[in-house]
């Protein structure tokens, strides 16, 4: 039985695939999420070039070219933290196009609340974000957030991906 995060992962395999692309993921508060439910599908080697769980601010300045001025203005939380994270997964692993996530998908910062995370995807000169604002557990929190950033993908690429997980008999 497909799950959503099966349905939406194999959509954009097919669509990856058809049109030569590659996918990265930088992520931090999703720790591998996005990148697990990308390549639980048959096939995901043929587009997907891999990806860097960045959970310290040194990692997404070394390894991702965040901008160390940007996290201090605007909190490694942001629009501007998670863009510069998809724009650097492009460029370390050399991937037409990136996923990538960064949030306190449990305690906040006493500034950013809780459960506030920004996706981030698209590819270098086309890149989109959103922030989510989520109340659950931290567990409920990145699972949502990765179910978000491949909804964004997806719609991303132009699909109408099919998100209804099967009913069991």
């Amino acid at each position: 039985m497909k799950t959503l995060l099966t349905n939406l992962s194999e959509s954009i395999r097919i669509e990856m695939v058809s049109r030569q692309l590659t996918l990265s993921v930088a992520e931090s508060c999703t720790s591998g999420l996005i990148a697990a439910a990308l390549t639980s599908v048959d096939g995901a080697s043929a587009y997907f070039q891999g990806g860097l769980v960045a959970y310290q601010d040194w990692m997404k300045q070394t390894y991702l070219n965040v901008d160390g001025a940007a996290i201090q203005q605007y909190d490694v939380v942001s629009r501007q933290v998670v863009e510069q994270m998809v724009e650097g997964a492009c460029q370390q692993f050399h991937s037409s196009m990136a996923i990538a996530s960064t949030g306190y998908a449990g305690a906040g910062n006493g500034r950013i609340p809780a459960g506030t995370i920004w996706i981030g995807w698209g590819k270098p000169g086309d890149i989109h974000s959103q922030m989510l604002l989520l109340h659950g557990s931290r567990t409920d929190n990145t699972a949502w957030a990765t179910a978000s950033a491949l909804r964004a993908f997806c719609s991303y690429l132009g699909l109408s991906c099919k998100e209804e997980s099967e009913k069991k008999s």
